[in-house]
């Protein structure tokens, strides 16, 4: 039997799009996967492009603005129960301040703390490019 294929967008919320030194890293606060880290986002819904849906689930989960900026990478990942195709960008805050609607802890993570944290496997996948960009920025 075929996995059901989830369609989702992830923000790597930084702090400066052009000097890159920090970016922001979230807890799981519920469900299967509750505790692990991940970039915030969230499916895509019927008729949204990839940034409309970005924009909208970090409104709804972190309740502010953000401006999307470069696609990062596409991950495709095959989990236990279904396979996750996600969209990561490089995302800014444009309005308001983070805070945690959703998830259990947040955190800033610099270059050396990037592996701190227990990363979901999806999203562990795209921290060598994004150590990568965070140098030569």
């Amino acid at each position: 039997m075929d996995k059901k294929i989830v369609n989702v967008v992830a923000a790597v919320i930084c702090d400066d799009y052009h000097k890159k030194t920090k970016i922001f890293a979230t807890q799981r606060g519920y469900g299967e996967y509750k505790d692990g880290w991940e970039f915030p986002g969230g499916k895509i819904e019927a008729g949204e492009t990839p940034e409309d849906a970005l924009k909208r689930e970090i409104r709804e989960e972190l309740g502010a603005e953000i401006e999307v900026h470069d696609l990062i990478d596409v991950i495709d990942y095959d989990y236990d129960t279904f396979h996750l195709h996600m969209n990561c960008y490089w995302a800014t805050l444009a309005g308001g301040e983070l805070k945690l609607l959703e998830h259990e802890a947040a955190k800033w993570l610099g270059i050396a703390d990037l592996e701190s944290v227990e990363w979901l496997p999806a999203d562990l996948s795209l921290l060598p490019k994004l150590s990568a960009a965070m140098q030569t920025s």
